[in-house]
């Protein structure tokens, strides 16, 4: 405890605590003798009615209501944006690792690549836009001030994000090399439509898991995906316009995106193979990193 202490007692705490302990520190201040405390500190708040211009000039936030209640409700935003960040890495890296590793490897042992130029276009669609819409805007929740918070040298990309990734991707990857290998005969696929139909089978299976997993990558750790799902109307709106653009570019732009119409068994299949995603991610979350 410091009492009567000088601003430059002030300022050598925060100095020491950030330069040899390695803290992240927040300061509040409301006086022109906390402005040098304010401006070392990572985050500095001044409070915007008792608090001097200097203090604010010096302050990272300034809290409008001079409420220190509000600092709880800023760290909580906080929080939620960086794990919301997280959320949609570990769902672009997964899609990413996939593609990557599909189309290389069948241009390595076929001379060509099942997923298309326009195709993949659609997926980088998902990944990027609509999966950064769904997953960016996730509303904070009280158990966000429960975990622990994360230090000046925590790894943004964690263990935990790579096992969800190395997991999912393993699956996905393992179930289209699948249907390119043995394709054709687990569906008896003949003639000269053979080629486009199984490779729209190849397409519609890795968007749905892609689908899927967007709902899976909602909780990193957490069991139970669905918990609040239908809160987040952006989320729900983005995952069915998915879906549904997904039906018209397979069923109706066949020219455009190099598709075929699929049986209703061929769309149960590729609704299962999305599906698979998330028992498996509960699988992958119990086990300790």
């Amino acid at each position: 405890v410091m009492a009567r202490s000088s601003p430059l007692d002030k300022h050598t705490l925060v100095k020491h605590l950030r330069t040899t302990f390695g803290e992240v520190v927040a300061v509040t201040g409301d006086g022109t003798n906390d402005a040098p405390a304010l401006h070392e500190a990572d985050i500095g708040l001044a409070m915007g009615i008792a608090g001097t211009e200097v203090a604010k000039e010096s302050a990272d936030v300034i809290i409008l209501d001079d409420n220190f209640s509000t600092i709880v409700t800023v760290a909580k935003w906080g929080r939620s944006v960086y794990i919301n960040i997280q959320k949609f890495v570990q769902f672009q890296l997964t899609v990413n690792v996939v593609a990557l590793l599909v189309n290389f490897s069948s241009a390595c042992m076929t001379g060509s690549a099942p997923l298309t130029a326009v195709q993949l276009l659609w997926v980088n669609m998902i990944m990027d836009t609509l999966g950064a819409l769904a997953l960016a805007t996730e509303p904070p929740t009280d158990d966000l001030m429960k975990r622990v918070p994360v230090g000046r040298k925590g790894e943004f990309i964690n263990n935990v994000m790579w096992r969800n990734i190395l997991g999912q991707a393993l699956y996905q990857f393992v179930v289209i090399w699948f249907l390119q290998s043995v394709g054709k005969w687990v569906f008896f696929l003949r003639g000269p439509n053979a080629d486009i139909v199984l490779n729209t089978l190849i397409f519609n299976s890795f968007v749905f898991c892609q689908v899927f997993n967007e709902v899976n990558s909602r909780e990193m750790e957490e069991i139970d995906v669905f918990k609040g799902i239908w809160d987040n109307h952006v989320f729900v709106a983005v995952l069915g316009c998915t879906v549904v653009f997904q039906i018209i570019i397979v069923e109706y732009l066949g020219t455009f995106a190099n598709t075929t119409p699929l049986s209703l068994v061929q769309w149960i299949f590729c609704l299962s193979v999305g599906y698979v995603g998330m028992p498996i991610a509960t699988y992958l979350k119990q086990i300790p990193v």
